[in-house]
């Protein structure tokens, strides 16, 4: 499905950062950025077009999608400029009833945790160590390049990734991963991401 367009808003197109799905919740944020919360109208009624149960983060927290990695029943959350203590405890009191795990992940000086690392179908958690805290990760995996960062699982053993990422794109093929490599350079210009640009959902 495609979220409407907001014309006024020439961030949204980063729908990540507007919605959290867990089962059949969608979690409608409270981004951190002040300019960017009329942007989330529009993924909530997408969300409920597809038949989802749709809730809100409210006041005063702040939380982008950006900085939710879900990896099995554990839900990573960046703690940094965009997502605050309040945000990750809303989202910890909506998720922990659906048996999630919400851990907070010190930022260092990168703008959400999926711009650091994301996480492979197998758990493993792949990113760059300096752009934040890895111990809160069981396994980790350093990747050659910041843009091998950023997967998105397409189901079984497929995986999208940047074509900025070359290095990491063979070795996720030397792992047994088959591997979509897409050109994203004008999103990356605005610090986006493969991650950025869609949401997650299963079974819909």
């Amino acid at each position: 499905m495609v979220v409407e367009p907001a014309d006024e808003h020439p961030d949204a197109v980063f729908v990540e950062d507007t919605l959290v799905v867990v089962d059949d919740v969608a979690v409608v944020t409270r981004p951190g950025a002040p300019a960017r919360r009329g942007e989330t109208a529009g993924s909530a009624a997408a969300a409920r077009a597809l038949g989802m149960r749709v809730v809100t983060l409210e006041p005063p927290g702040h939380l982008d999608g950006g900085d939710v990695l879900q990896v099995g029943r554990t839900v990573y959350v960046g703690q940094g400029g965009r997502t605050d203590d309040e945000g990750i405890r809303q989202l910890g009191s909506l998720l922990t009833p659906l048996g999630r795990t919400v851990v907070p992940v010190r930022l260092g000086p990168v703008l959400h945790l999926k711009s650091a690392a994301t996480a492979l179908p197998d758990g493993t958690v792949v990113g760059h160590r300096q752009l934040l805290d890895t111990d809160a990760f069981p396994t980790w995996h350093e990747v050659a390049e910041e843009s091998g960062s950023h997967v998105v699982p397409l189901g079984g053993s497929t995986l999208l990734i940047a074509a900025s990422a070359p290095r990491t794109a063979d070795w996720l093929e030397d792992t047994g991963y088959d591997v979509v490599r897409v050109e994203i350079g004008e999103f990356e210009k605005l610090e986006g991401c493969v991650t950025c640009l869609s949401v997650l959902v299963s079974g819909r």
